[in-house]
C-alpha cells in the first residue's frame, strides 16, 4: 500500500507540476504582452539587383583594374538603356514568396498577406514563385495555405512551386496547386496519405486506481481518448473518419494533376525528386536558385514578405499549442 501512494504521490506531483507551470507561463505572457504591440511590415526586394551587386562585387574583386573599369563603365551605359527601354515595354514581373510550413502550417498568416498584395496589381503576365518548404502537419490548416495558392490559379495567374527540400503530404497539397512544380533532385516528395496518432494512459491510471470519466452529447463527438478505454467501435469511426480525409485528399491532388496515377502515388509513400519526376509528381528537376538566375535576363523578379511581430504571449501559446496538437488527430 506504501509502494502504491508513493507512486501516485510522484504521478499527482508531476501532473501538477505541469499544470502549474502552463499556467505560470500564460500569466507572466499575458502580463509582458501588454507592453507589446504587433508590428506589421511588408518587404519587397529587387532580386535582380541583388544578383547584379554579387556579379559587380566578383568582377571588381577577380578582374585587373584597367579592365574592371571599362567593364564597369559599359555595364552603365547598358542600365541606363535598359531603364529606358522598361519606361516604355513593361518586362514580366515575378513574385518570389517564401513558405516554411510547420505542423499548424503558421505560415499562412503571412502568405495570405503577401497573395492580397500580389493580386492588386499582378498581370496575367506574371508569375508566382512559391520556394516551398513543408513536411506536412494539421489537415484544416494545410488546407486553408493551399486555398490561399489556389487564389492566384483563380486570378489566371502562373504559378510555380520550388522545392528545395521537402513538400510532403499537406506540404505536397500545396505544391499541387501549382502550374508548374520543379525539385531540387534529393528533395522528398509525395506522401499522400493521413495519419492520426494518441497516446493511451488508461492501463497506467487502471494500475494506480485512478479513474477517468469523460461526458459527451453525440455519439462520435470524442472517438478515441488518452486516458481512458478505447472500443472497437471508437476505433473503426477513427478508421472511417482517416479514410475519409484521405479521400478527399486524393480527389484535391486530382483535380490540380489529372496526370497523376493516384493509385500508384496516393499510398502515404514518399519519393525523391528524381524518382517524383518519373512518377509525375513534379515537372522538372532544378533548384530554385537554378531557376531564378535563369529567368533574371528575362523579368524582373521580386521577393515579397510579410512580418507581423508577434506578442510574447501568442510566442509561448503557439508553442504551447504545437506541442499539444502532436498528440492530436487527423494529421496529414
Amino acid at each position: 500500500m506504501s509502494e502504491f501512494l508513493v507512486d501516485y504521490g510522484l504521478f499527482l506531483a508531476k501532473t501538477l507540476t505541469i499544470v502549474v507551470a502552463v499556467v505560470l507561463i500564460i500569466v507572466v505572457s499575458f502580463a509582458l504582452s501588454r507592453r507589446t504591440r504587433s508590428l506589421e511590415k511588408l518587404e519587397v526586394k529587387n532580386l535582380n539587383d541583388k544578383f547584379e551587386s554579387m556579379q559587380q562585387l566578383l568582377k571588381s574583386q577577380t578582374l585587373p583594374k584597367k579592365q574592371w573599369k571599362k567593364l564597369a563603365k559599359e555595364t552603365k551605359a547598358k542600365k541606363k538603356a535598359e531603364h529606358k527601354k522598361k519606361t516604355i515595354e513593361q518586362r514580366k514581373q515575378i513574385y518570389v514568396l517564401d513558405f516554411h510550413g510547420d505542423i499548424k502550417a503558421t505560415a499562412v498568416a503571412s502568405l495570405r498577406e503577401e497573395i492580397t498584395a500580389i493580386l492588386t496589381m499582378a498581370s496575367n503576365e506574371d508569375e508566382v514563385l512559391v520556394r516551398l518548404e513543408n513536411s506536412g502537419g494539421i489537415v484544416h490548416e494545410h488546407g486553408l495555405a493551399a486555398s490561399q495558392l489556389g487564389r492566384l490559379r483563380d486570378a489566371d495567374i502562373n504559378l510555380t512551386v520550388c522545392v528545395d527540400k521537402v513538400a510532403a503530404s499537406g506540404g505536397y497539397m500545396m505544391a499541387c496547386v501549382a502550374n508548374k512544380i520543379v525539385t531540387a533532385p534529393f528533395a522528398v516528395i509525395g506522401s499522400i496519405g493521413v495519419l492520426a496518432q494518441l497516446p493511451n494512459f488508461h492501463n497506467l491510471l487502471t494500475r494506480h486506481g485512478v479513474e477517468f470519466e469523460q461526458q459527451t452529447a453525440g455519439e462520435y463527438k470524442r472517438t478515441i481518448t488518452m486516458f481512458g478505454k478505447n472500443t472497437e467501435k471508437e476505433r473503426s469511426k477513427l478508421r472511417e473518419q482517416i479514410e475519409e480525409m484521405h479521400d478527399l485528399f486524393k480527389d484535391f491532388v486530382a483535380k490540380h494533376r489529372p496526370q497523376l496515377d493516384l493509385k500508384q502515388v496516393a499510398t502515404g509513400e514518399y519519393w525523391y525528386g528524381t524518382k517524383a519526376l518519373n512518377l509525375n509528381l513534379v515537372d522538372e528537376l532544378i533548384t530554385s536558385d537554378d531557376y531564378l538566375l535563369a529567368a533574371r535576363d528575362r523579368a524582373d523578379i521580386y521577393e515579397i514578405s510579410y512580418t507581423a511581430k508577434k506578442t510574447v504571449t501568442e510566442k509561448l501559446l503557439s508553442s504551447v499549442e504545437v506541442v499539444l496538437e502532436r498528440f492530436g488527430l487527423g494529421r496529414m
